[in-house]
Order: C-alpha cells, then sequence, then structure tokens
C-alpha cells in the first residue's frame, strides 16, 4: 500500500512540475525553446505548412525522437480547426480569413502543443475506446465515429490533453509530450 501511494505521489508532483512549467515560456538558458506560428485555414494547406515547421522547429531544437507524433498532431489540430471552427462573431470580419495560432513550448523534460482558434466552443475531447479492440476486427473504420477521432490519435499519442479559452473569444487545444519517456505516447 505504502509502495502505491509513493508512486502516486510521485507522479503526481511530475504532473504538477510539467502543469506549472506550461504556464511561462522557456528560456534558453534553462535548455527550452519557444515557437509561435500564425497560419490562416482559407490558405490552401494550413495543416502541411504546420506539419513542416513543426519538424523544422523540432529538429532544430534537437527533438528528433519526437518529430512524427508530433507532427501528426499538429496536422490533426489545425485540420479540426480548418474543417470545425466556427469564428466568434467578434472576432470575423467580412472576407477575412480564419486565423490559427500554433505555439510550442519546450523544456529538457516536456514539449507543449497548442493550437488555437477563434471559435469559443469547447472540443469534445473522447473519453475513451468506443469499442473493444477484440470486437473490432478486419472492419474497424466502419464502427469507429465520424467525428472525434482527430482528438482520439492526439491522446493516444500525448501525456495530456487539454483547452483552455482565450480572452476575448476562442480557445486553445493543448497536449503535452514527455520528452524523457516517463508517460504518454511520445516517446518510445
Amino acid at each position: 500500500m505504502d509502495a502505491r501511494r509513493a508512486r502516486a505521489h510521485e507522479y503526481l508532483a511530475e504532473e504538477l512540475d510539467a502543469y506549472a512549467h506550461w504556464y511561462v515560456a522557456p528560456a534558453p538558458s534553462s535548455g527550452g525553446h519557444f515557437l509561435t506560428l500564425t497560419l490562416f485555414a482559407e490558405c490552401g494547406n494550413a495543416a502541411g505548412a504546420a506539419r513542416g515547421q513543426t519538424a523544422e522547429f523540432l529538429r532544430g531544437a534537437g527533438a528528433d525522437d519526437v518529430v512524427d507524433d508530433a507532427r501528426l498532431i499538429v496536422s490533426e489540430l489545425v485540420g479540426n480547426v480548418v474543417n470545425h471552427a466556427v469564428p466568434e462573431r467578434s472576432l470575423s470580419r467580412p472576407g477575412g480569413s480564419r486565423r490559427i495560432d500554433v505555439e510550442f513550448k519546450m523544456w529538457p523534460k516536456w514539449l507543449f502543443i497548442g493550437v488555437a482558434d477563434e471559435d469559443s466552443t469547447p472540443p469534445l475531447l473522447p473519453l475513451g475506446d468506443t469499442f473493444s479492440p477484440e470486437l473490432l476486427g478486419p472492419l474497424s473504420e466502419a464502427v469507429l465515429p465520424d467525428s472525434g477521432r482527430g482528438l482520439l490519435i492526439v491522446q493516444r499519442l500525448a501525456a495530456a490533453v487539454w483547452w483552455t479559452p482565450k480572452d476575448g473569444g476562442g480557445k486553445t487545444v493543448w497536449c503535452r509530450l514527455d520528452l524523457d519517456g516517463a508517460s504518454g505516447g511520445a516517446s518510445s
């Protein structure tokens, strides 16, 4: 019982440490890296541009191990904005493009990825497996839900996924990849 309690305490301490680092931009002196990209949903291949910049940033920061997972996560989150986000009335302009901000905060132990849009509607984060994998069989695509698969992929790859409202309207969907292999599917 004490060993289980100690593991739970250690896990909680690690989660709180990561959460505290999420609030601030890392300083280069701490081994951290920071980048914000601004894209526009109507400008063609926003997800492709985000994937490319994600790879460049992470390779330049020495995080080659998580490039593939991070590219897929960014692609799914940007794709959700392009396909589903409807800007708040106060943020939209006639003939204007929908703004997408992609933010990276990287510390030696964590990579935080945030994708912001101008829609205040909360994302519908999946709560778990809809079906047992044993029941799916060869036609698994036929029984998957029509929406929410992108966020399900993000949840599978990341150690944590959450969202925050933005001041003045809009939201940011965040995820955390653990770079030290402690938890989540990000580090292999």
